[in-house]
């Protein structure tokens, strides 16, 4: 029963494979991906020497692990398609946005469930994956992480959490990119050419990351030890902050927050 089902082979579903493919947990004849594109499973067939179907219920007979990773619109189609399929002894993981634990039992009643929400920071191995799930998932939920190790970082957290977690680690990459980008435009202010500026702002913003997450200190003890007395770094700090820089990406998150506690 060490067996594992990806249903949907999308761009984050082939994230997902590619670091179980290359763990130790599963041998590659172990993983199947399910998929309606031929495209999408000649890709990682080719790509991953996993199995693939177009077949859900021949693949997910004798498997321990289903993950479900599909659109939000599409999984209340595959949910029904499975629940007279899935046993007892099967594991639902989803890392489907905005649908609960408790929505997914509905269909499927007997079954464990874990959320997951990983980030695009997958396809590089570097994503920022948070997990929920009920007290009758205790014991694999070490397993659970393991597999999301295999593309980043994890984090166990409560399931109201969920929300928050899609904003700040999933949008959140679209927001460090923004950032990204106005820094790119002021490099080209001041002269760089766009592709020297992106080299500059891309390789800076990973030290930056990088100190925080290496030291475990807070952003503001590495920015003091930027900043001088009357100097270039503070007198920009201190413009951004008076433009609103610390307010807006605040507004910006729980704008996010407060849309998708409205998406159904």
């Amino acid at each position: 029963m060490n067996k594992i089902t990806i249903i949907g082979g999308g761009n984050l579903g082939k994230s997902i494979i590619s670091g179980l493919a290359s763990s130790d947990l599963f041998e590659a004849k172990d993983i199947t991906v399910v998929d309606k594109s031929k495209y999408n499973l000649k890709e990682v067939e080719e790509k991953l020497g996993v199995s693939t179907s177009q077949n859900i219920e021949a693949s997910i007979k004798n498997v321990k692990w289903l993950i479900l990773c599909v659109q939000p619109r599409q999984l209340d189609d595959v949910l029904k398609e499975i629940k007279d399929i899935v046993t007892v002894d099967q594991i639902l993981i989803s890392t489907v946005t905005g649908t609960s634990i408790e929505e997914i039992n509905k269909t499927v009643p007997n079954n464990k469930v874990v959320r997951v929400m990983p980030n695009t920071g997958a396809s590089k191995k570097l994503s920022m994956t948070c997990i929920a799930a009920n007290e009758d998932v205790k014991e694999e939920l070490a397993t659970v992480e393991k597999m999301f190790n295999t593309i980043g970082e994890t984090l166990l957290i409560e399931e109201r959490l969920m929300q928050a977690a899609t904003v700040l680690g999933a949008s959140g990459i679209a927001f460090f990119l923004r950032f990204l980008r106005a820094m790119i435009q002021g490099g080209i202010q001041m002269g760089f050419h766009p592709h020297e500026a992106q080299i500059i702002a891309v390789q800076t913003a990973i030290g930056a990351a990088t100190l925080v997450a290496e030291n475990g200190t807070h952003p503001e003890r590495e920015i003091d030890k930027v900043t001088t007395p009357q100097g270039c770094t503070i007198e920009g700090l201190n413009e951004m902050e008076h433009q609103g820089l610390s307010s807006s990406v605040i507004k910006g998150v729980m704008a996010s927050y407060e849309k998708i506690n409205t998406i159904k």
